[in-house]
């Protein structure tokens, strides 16, 4: 079996499918297939190649005779439904972006906001956007700058749909990437998984189920800040916010990009009780299900405690936890120690239980 998995990942990826479906927008193996046999074919420079979540812009030297290094990004969102427990789209659309800088080790400083609205959308709600986006932007301390607004048909855009660019300031010596982890290392969570994407599923009514689930969005460079400081140089080697695929797909991508093994301990991963409720009685399994509001970060197993006690000083991080360590075998594949005492592999799905979410 696993000769088949490794097999199968060497191949070039091919989009096989005639048509876009919705598993080529859900994060997992659908979407890589398509952003590297579409996008990244037909872009390719060596800027985009590594996949981060942002671009490190190196730029000419400034007033001071310094380089300015920037951290560039940009997300769309179309999350179903517009108002959810805990965030609505405007405030996950400013978060995302400030996440993304954050997982390039940047101050974000600037946000450009592009609205694309439908016939018929109340402009109460458009108000009730827009003032969700302006608070977090206040919270987050960055300044939407510029942007755009297109008017769709009536039936075409679900309402709203936004999409945030940002640009940050690097401002420590870090190199950070998901093809840096190395045999040894630690894997951290900043805190507990899914809740995001558990509440947006049963703000969509389609089941009847009750919880008391709110979503997590909210910007994380505060506590990676925290964390970039804590360490020496080098020693935080990846970071990424666990949205689209949850946490099992950021770490398969970290597993790939540095050919080598994740190996997770089923225990040591927080997640509350409601949320690993409704994703019981649903058939998920929490590891896929998006965060908003947390990131996952590989750093020197030496350093593993130290990054923990830097997370936890931190209010987003006050549960956060260790939850594997990166092996040198078997490369390319994420594994999971169950609190039974097994052992499982964790693929990427083609697809996502949950579209629609971000």
């Amino acid at each position: 079996m696993l000769d088949r998995i490794e097999r199968a990942r060497r191949r070039r990826p091919v989009v096989r499918e005639e048509r876009i479906t919705l598993a080529h927008g859900s994060g997992g193996r659908a979407t890589q297939t398509l952003v590297q046999a579409v996008f990244l074919d037909a872009f390719r420079n060596p800027l985009l190649e590594p996949l981060e979540d942002g671009a490190t812009l190196r730029l000419g030297a400034g007033e001071e005779g310094v380089r300015v290094n920037l951290a560039f990004t940009t997300d769309s969102y179309v999350v179903s439904p517009l108002f959810f427990p805990g965030g609505d789209i405007g405030d996950l659309a400013v978060n995302g972006t400030v996440n993304d800088l954050a997982m390039c080790g940047a101050r974000p400083r600037y946000l450009s906001a592009g609205f694309i609205l439908e016939e018929g959308l109340p402009v109460e709600d458009l108000r009730r956007i827009a003032a969700s986006m302006a608070a977090a932007a206040a919270v987050a301390d960055v300044q939407i700058v510029t942007g755009d607004t297109k008017v769709v048909q009536r039936g075409r855009a679900d309402g709203c749909y936004i999409t945030t660019t940002g640009v940050g300031v690097i401002e420590r010596p870090v190199t950070l990437s998901a093809a840096a982890a190395q045999p040894g290392d630690a894997v951290l969570v900043s805190g507990p998984i899914g809740a995001h994407g558990a509440a947006v599923m049963l703000a969509r009514g389609d089941f009847d189920i009750e919880a008391a689930i709110a979503s997590d969005t909210a910007p994380l460079h505060g506590v990676v800040a925290g964390l970039l400081d804590a360490l020496p140089g080098g020693r935080v080697r990846t970071l990424r916010d666990a949205t689209r695929g949850g946490v099992a797909t950021v770490l398969n991508e970290v597993a790939a990009a540095s050919n080598v093994a994740v190996v997770l301990e089923e225990a040591a991963i927080p997640v509350r009780p409601e949320v690993t409720g409704v994703c019981e009685l649903l058939g998920l399994d929490p590891l896929y299900v998006a965060c908003e509001g947390r990131f996952v970060t590989v750093v020197d197993g030496e350093y593993a405690t130290r990054a923990l006690d830097a997370l936890r000083a931190h209010p987003l991080g006050e549960q956060a936890a260790i939850i594997g360590t990166v092996a040198p075998e078997p490369a390319a594949m994420v594994l999971l120690r169950t609190a039974v005492g097994g052992t499982r592999v964790v693929e990427v799905l083609v697809g996502d239980p949950l579209p629609r979410i971000c």
